[in-house]
């Protein structure tokens, strides 16, 4: 799964009418509301837009018939293997017709366009964890830990010895852990935020 790595725009004319697309990452769903806030041109006639966040997604024909145009902009999402991405298509009539089919085409080609010349990043799915050890088990294990690109998150100290936060590849965690509790010979104390 990908998402953008920041804003990008297309236009394209069909028929005399303009279309002009803009997509963003966003993190949760005010995000989304706010960017389609912001990006939604008043002296246009249609601003019309969908996002997807994990399983939820919207989308709005803002006024052109039903289905021609906020689900066309989701497919454009789905088809490229986004999430967490926003796509408003704004449209000003030229005066010709497009149908429905075309209004798909439109629609959907203009998001797709938008989205194909955005730059993507993979987005990685990590757990994070707290680690608590001896000291003298501290520079060995943030040694390896740092090794395996565990992001240091933060560190405290107790009367009782070092507390790590780290970041970790979820795919990953399992085996960094049981480094963890081999370095410490058992006595290092994880727990995770799943």
């Amino acid at each position: 799964m990908f998402t953008l790595k920041r804003t990008e725009t297309s236009t394209q004319e069909i028929k005399k009418s303009r279309f002009a697309a803009i997509c963003a990452p966003v993190p949760d769903e005010q995000a989304a509301k706010a960017f389609l806030a912001e990006h939604s041109d008043p002296t246009a006639n249609h601003n019309c837009w969908a996002w997807r966040i994990g399983q939820a997604y919207r989308f709005n024909d803002d006024g052109e018939p039903s289905g021609t145009a906020g689900k066309p902009i989701l497919a454009a999402i789905d088809g490229q293997s986004l999430d967490r991405v926003v796509v408003v298509v704004t449209r000003w009539f030229g005066g010709v017709l497009l149908g429905s089919g075309g209004l798909i085409r439109a629609y959907g080609g203009t998001a797709a366009l938008c989205l194909r010349a955005a730059e993507k990043i993979e987005m990685i799915e990590t757990v994070r964890a707290t680690i608590a050890c001896d000291f003298a088990d501290l520079a060995l294990i943030k040694a390896r830990l740092l090794a395996r690109d565990v992001t240091l998150v933060g560190e405290s100290f107790t009367d009782k010895g070092p507390v790590m936060t780290v970041d970790m590849r979820k795919d990953e965690a399992d085996d960094i852990l049981a480094m963890v509790t081999d370095l410490s010979r058992g006595r290092a104390v994880i727990s995770t935020d799943d």
